[in-house]
């Protein structure tokens, strides 16, 4: 029996995956990746590494995760070394918890690399910070993509509304949702918003408004996008760099 190395492969720019994240995926039998994970990531694999793409999208999923989970098991019986490779973190809304779970229960040894999240990295590379001296002492972190079969909302909107940075993933197709229901707890109709499409790529777009026209100013940006809500917004002007960079 082989063992699985739970691997973020970070926002999308290669240069952010980790040092121990490209040792693992050089030495790789199998990798199984997602949607996100950058496939020019795959490039460093050896020769003869098989890949399994499991990749997600909004309506169509190649393989369910119960699927999913019993693939990187049956893996991990016949490889040494199995590489899950997931986009982001592992354990940030990336259901890297079930899997480790899964290979638990089934006596499969395992090892957790974290990635560098989205959640931080993206508005960093479009010039906001999350948190800020005298701005933003605070972030919070939320998924926006909840399943349409659940009755009720399991995100607590009505403790949103005193954050200072409020990080959503996720979200784009929510977008409206989400400002109205900011709006509906107490946030200022002016409070700022940033959209940030494809983040830490050279694709990269940044559309920046408001809670009241967000959704207007961003309704053809791209998938994936990450959504930004706080003053913290409003730095990127100053602080923007990776456009000059390019």
């Amino acid at each position: 029996m082989g063992k699985v190395y739970l691997t973020g492969a970070g926002p999308g720019e290669v240069e952010l995956l980790t040092v121990k994240a490209l040792r693992v995926i050089r030495e790789a039998d199998v990798i199984i990746y997602d949607r996100l994970a950058n496939p020019d990531i795959l490039k460093e694999a050896k020769n003869g590494c098989e890949f399994v793409y499991v990749g997600k999208e909004d309506g169509r999923h190649i393989m369910p995760q119960d699927d999913i989970n019993e693939t990187i098991y049956q893996n991990a019986l016949k490889t040494e070394n199995v590489v899950r490779l997931k986009g982001g973190d592992p354990f940030v809304f990336g259901r890297g918890g079930e899997e480790a779970a899964y290979l638990q229960e089934r006596g499969v040894k395992f090892e957790i690399i974290p990635g560098i999240t989205s959640a931080i990295s993206v508005p960093a590379y479009a010039g906001i910070p999350v948190t800020h001296r005298g701005v933003a002492v605070s972030f919070r972190v939320v998924t926006a993509h909840e399943s349409p079969n659940k009755k009720e909302s399991q995100i607590p909107w009505d403790n949103y509304k005193t954050d200072d940075t409020i990080i959503f993933l996720m979200g784009l197709h929510n977008l409206p949702k989400i400002a109205k229901k900011l709006i509906d707890i107490g946030k200022d109709r002016t409070c700022p918003c940033a959209v940030i499409s494809k983040g830490t790529t050279k694709d990269q777009i940044v559309i920046v408004g408001t809670l009241e026209d967000i959704v207007q100013k961003a309704k053809d940006i791209p998938t994936p996008a990450l959504i930004v809500v706080g003053k913290v917004v409003e730095l990127r002007e100053q602080l923007k760099w990776f456009e000059e960079s390019i």
